[in-house]
């Protein structure tokens, strides 16, 4: 959980540092911070809080709980690594390609530990362990929304390169996570 976290944590980073965002809740709450001034980590944990039902509804309470922990890990993660280092000069293809990577690789741990990073997350878990239908998929689906509430606030090019990102993620989701591959128990 605490890798994990820190994975996306860091994809994070990368975004803010180039100006750019993610899909997901993740990307709805990077644009909604920049909308409003609020502090990411405060308005990704709220927006969270309506998932948590359909999590204990649909997946139990061992995995609401671990997902609840890992929302709250990241918030106070993104929180507490810009004290300690600030990304600057980095490039936005390379920034977005980076927080793909780190992103895709933390939500391959936490999915593969039986968490989520909540919103969407939870949903595209519960539908493929359910329906069959590839957790990256359904984000990417999503994504496509964020990306077009994000062209309000964002330039073109800050939303193709954020793109560039928010596909190799869900790309390595898609293709990484699978039940007969390894899950932690």
């Amino acid at each position: 959980m605490i890798v994990g976290t820190l994975l996306v944590s860091l994809a994070v980073e990368f975004l803010q540092a180039c100006d750019l965002f993610t899909g997901q809740i993740a990307g709805l709450s990077l644009v909604t911070a920049k909308a409003t001034g609020m502090s990411f980590g405060s308005v990704f944990f709220l927006m969270n809080l309506p998932f948590y039902l359909i999590a204990y509804l649909r997946m139990g309470l061992a995995f609401t709980l671990k997902t609840f922990a890992a929302v709250g890990l990241l918030s106070v993660w993104s929180a507490i690594l810009p004290q300690f280092f600030t990304l600057t000069n980095v490039h936005p293809l390379l920034g977005a390609a980076l927080a793909g990577v780190t992103a895709g690789a933390g939500l391959i741990v936490l999915f593969r530990h039986g968490a989520t990073l909540g919103g969407v997350g939870i949903v595209a878990v519960w539908l493929q362990d359910a329906k069959g239908i590839k957790a990256g998929w359904v984000q990417l689906g999503f994504d496509v929304l964020v990306f077009g509430l994000a062209l309000s606030f964002f330039d073109l090019n800050a939303v193709v390169f954020s793109l560039v990102g928010a596909a190799i993620t869900n790309i390595m989701i898609a293709t990484n996570h699978r039940r007969d591959r390894y899950i932690a128990r």
